[in-house]
């Protein structure tokens, strides 16, 4: 399958000339093409923001949700047809400042869906405020005398949460990143990937050539099913550590809640019987 398979013929693409949404776009295309997953298997979910228009320029099944609630309908249709393929997709400020809260109690359930999150340290939609990720100091028309909050470091959190998959992948690096995609998307249970990514019209301090120099792969000799050493690596900053960092494997939230125990139909292709069904459910009505 070639990544072209993805493509919507005539798209006007909203964002920057050298955004790095751009750079995710074309990986996630390389990714999908080599697992050869078919675009009617597929549902993308985001919510609101510049990297949450992604989906829109996949020729794929979306659902677009309200600002920082895509990873709860994502959750539902993972577990409606576990069939699917199901990816989540956002940036920092919808994933883990609206959508903080989704994000904590998403890698308590460990629904089986793979959560990409473009983080490029600012809201870019809203031109350009700090994000739960900006850098202390950073300064924007907002915080004019620069941010004094502690950023959320996301990959620190989720090991600290015993999340299923952790990764840190970098939007300069198309073939690295597709290739932790590959991993994510294969990987069953929930996968974060939290991808360094420039926004070149407002962050001209996190620039692409800062990422660069900011970061490093990490080597062979990181075992990601240790989880004192991934929080090691999780909490390391000068230079931020990419790839995949943390691996635990559990039972998703689709096992574990029951609908699937006995390898059942998707619930979409259930016989619904609602006459029967309902019958008892108003015998139990005291």
């Amino acid at each position: 399958m070639k990544p072209e398979t993805y493509d919507i013929p005539g798209i006007d693409i909203a964002w920057c000339p050298g955004c790095g949404n751009f750079l995710i776009l074309k990986a996630l295309k390389k990714a999908l093409a080599e697992l050869e997953i078919d675009p009617k298997d597929l549902v993308m979910v985001s919510g609101i923001g510049q990297a949450a228009k992604i989906p829109h320029y996949l020729r794929t099944n979306f659902f677009n949700g309200l600002h920082g609630r895509a990873l709860p309908p994502a959750t539902a249709i993972k577990a409606a047809n576990p069939k699917l393929t199901v990816i989540c997709e956002s940036g920092d400020g919808d994933m883990y400042g609206e959508g903080g809260n989704h994000m904590l109690h998403a890698i308590r359930r460990n629904p089986d869906i793979a959560c990409i999150v473009h983080d490029n340290m600012v809201y870019g939609l809203t031109k350009g405020q700090a994000s739960p990720t900006s850098r202390m100091g950073f300064r924007t028309p907002v915080q004019v005398g620069g941010v004094f909050e502690e950023p959320i470091n996301p990959i620190a959190l989720a090991v600290a949460m015993d999340a299923s998959f952790v990764a840190r992948a970098f939007s300069g690096d198309i073939d690295g990143m597709a290739e932790i995609i590959k991993q994510a998307v294969r990987h069953k249970g929930f996968a974060l990937i939290d991808v360094f990514q420039p926004c070149v019209s407002f962050n001209k301090t996190n620039t692409l050539q800062w990422f660069k120099e900011n970061t490093r792969a990490l080597g062979d000799d990181h075992d990601p099913r240790d989880r004192a050493a991934a929080f090691a690596r999780a909490i390391e900053t000068d230079p931020f550590p990419l790839g995949v960092i943390y691996v635990n494997e559990k039972p998703t939230f689709e096992e574990n809640v029951g609908l699937y125990a006995e390898g059942g139909e998707p619930l979409p292709f259930r016989s619904l019987e609602r006459g029967e069904k309902l019958r008892e459910l108003m015998k139990t009505k005291v």
